[in-house]
């Protein structure tokens, strides 16, 4: 398929696929109209010596310094370098190519004031796989990520470092290579390029994504470690579900009854308790709950992604230009944090079911710590141990960034999202959490080893994926690479994928 930008339309799952799959982009026949106009309008501003601010003055605190008509012409080159202030490991690159696409959405707005050159430029770039380094650490989510975006900019000047086919290369060398002009920056270019959060959305997008598929796989391993528990299956019964009227929840309980379906449990043939631990009866409440705060960030990063970030803003309709904030990343920081604190909670209910499956006095018979020779062996008693800090590091992680603005810019810029925090952390997360589950999806496996009852078709599709990664546990080895592998098989969704295809797509919402 081909992504045609018009600044109104994209989706997290477009996003993904430009910038995971190499998905061409293409920018609509009226949003380079609408560029085109726009920029008309601003040059004739220019002419005219209106006052714009990052156009012909200063930024920043020196936004009351105007420039003269020279250093207007070099204004754009110096701003940057300036902000090309970053510092640290390089982003990922399907992270800068999200970013480059969510500007050139911005821009296809036609409120940004750049030249058409700009915008085209950054789409040749994605369609040619050229990417900039870019470096991980250094915005803090308001005036835009002007850091990390700077260096994207650098490579409309020939300058900076790029990615292309497989290789760094100097910035020019890689845009030569690939057979892209290098545009330059005019009056307004730069500031155009970088003025929003889009490295912020790009990695909140693509985590929205990752957290969509992550949060499937919870509910199969909840399903797994239910039936190897035993579990009262009424707590998932959609009528309960429905009378509280939580869409998560509802779709959570509906989820876990499809990867149970055909379960001896089911039948009534297994003897289960009248009422089981919160963990395991409480599991679609907390699940649903994350999936009611997983759809609120959803709306959040496509609102952005569609949004005029920029400032100022130009409206050639009304013949008027707009100073403002649009740029202030609190709108996808918060909503990034917050994520991030309902992984956290996912994850902890996860380890608490892997408790009752290890504990011998809440397991429903099953041997101690999931091992027929206990004493001798330990069986999976240490990979609690390696569930539960990792669960430690996520609550850590789960502080709020939204909230810790330091003020910047000799107190004009006085309040910052810090949402690049938001995002960083935020993705972390999620990444630890592919080793948390992929814990209890071992265990759970584990532990159905030893019952005798049929399980259902997903719970038995989901046992043969982990099977397909890590042996059976009948005597103590060392355990690390059967973590490192389900943590491997969870984030590169082989547990989903098998499942899928047994029973068909799960709801994601």
């Amino acid at each position: 398929m081909t992504v045609r930008l018009d600044g109104s339309s994209l989706t997290i799952e477009a996003i993904e696929a430009v910038a995971r799959r190499g998905e061409r982009v293409e920018l609509a026949p009226e949003a380079l109209e609408r560029i085109r106009r726009c920029r008309a309008f601003l040059e004739e501003r220019i002419a005219a010596k209106e006052i714009m601010y990052g156009v012909n003055t200063g930024i920043g605190e020196f936004s009351e310094i105007v420039l003269s008509d020279e250093q207007i012409r070099k204004f754009q080159r110096y701003l940057i370098y300036n902000h090309s202030a970053g510092i640290g490991e390089p982003v990922p690159l399907d992270r800068v190519r999200a970013a480059m696409l969510l500007r050139a959405n911005v821009h296809a707005n036609g409120h940004s004031g750049c030249r058409p050159e700009i915008t085209l430029t950054l789409i040749e770039m994605l369609n040619r796989g050229v990417t900039p380094y870019v470096s991980e650490k250094g915005s803090v989510g308001a005036c835009g990520d002007l850091a990390p975006m700077s260096q994207i900019a650098l490579l409309l000047l020939g300058e900076g470092q790029a990615y292309y086919r497989g290789e760094l290369l100097p910035g020019g060398v890689a845009m030569e290579r690939a057979g892209i002009a290098v545009p330059g920056l005019e009056a307004r270019d730069g500031l155009a390029t970088i003025n929003g959060s889009n490295l912020i959305t790009a990695i909140g997008a693509l985590t929205v994504y990752d957290t969509e598929r992550w949060l499937k796989q919870a509910e199969i391993a909840a399903a797994m470690t239910l039936e190897a528990l035993k579990a009262n299956m009424k707590p998932y019964d959609e009528r309960l579900h429905r009378l509280r009227g939580f869409p998560g929840a509802v779709t959570s309980a509906a989820n876990i009854r499809r990867v149970v379906e055909g379960s001896d449990l089911l039948t009534g043939k297994e003897k289960v308790r009248v009422q089981d631990a919160y963990s395991m009866r409480s599991t679609p409440q907390v699940l649903g709950a994350a999936r009611d705060q997983l759809r609120w960030t959803r709306q959040q990063i496509e609102i952005e992604a569609n949004g005029v970030g920029d400032n100022p803003i130009f409206l050639p309709e009304d013949e008027e230009v707009l100073t403002g904030a649009n740029f202030q990343g609190t709108p996808v920081s918060l909503p990034l944090d917050t994520l991030g604190g309902a992984i956290t909670m996912v994850s902890a209910i996860s380890e608490r079911r892997l408790n009752r499956l290890t504990n011998p006095a809440l397991s429903a018979g099953l041997p101690p710590f999931l091992t027929r020779g206990a004493g001798m062996f330990s069986g999976l008693m240490l990979s609690q141990y390696t569930a539960d800090m990792q669960i430690v590091e996520q609550k850590i992680l789960s502080t709020p960034a939204f909230f810790q603005s330091i003020p910047a810019a000799a107190d004009q810029e006085d309040f910052v999202s810090m949402g690049m925090n938001s995002a960083l952390k935020t993705r972390r997360i999620l990444d630890t959490a592919y080793g948390v589950l992929g814990i209890e999806l071992m265990a759970a496996a584990q532990a159905l080893d030893f019952r005798e009852f049929t399980p259902g078709r997903g719970t038995r599709a989901a046992h043969a994926a982990v099977r397909r990664r890590v042996e059976h546990l009948d005597e103590d080895r060392p355990l690390y690479r059967d973590h490192d592998a389900m943590m491997e098989a969870v984030g590169g969704l082989e547990i989903l994928e098998a499942v899928e295809s047994e029973i068909g797509e799960l709801a994601a919402y």
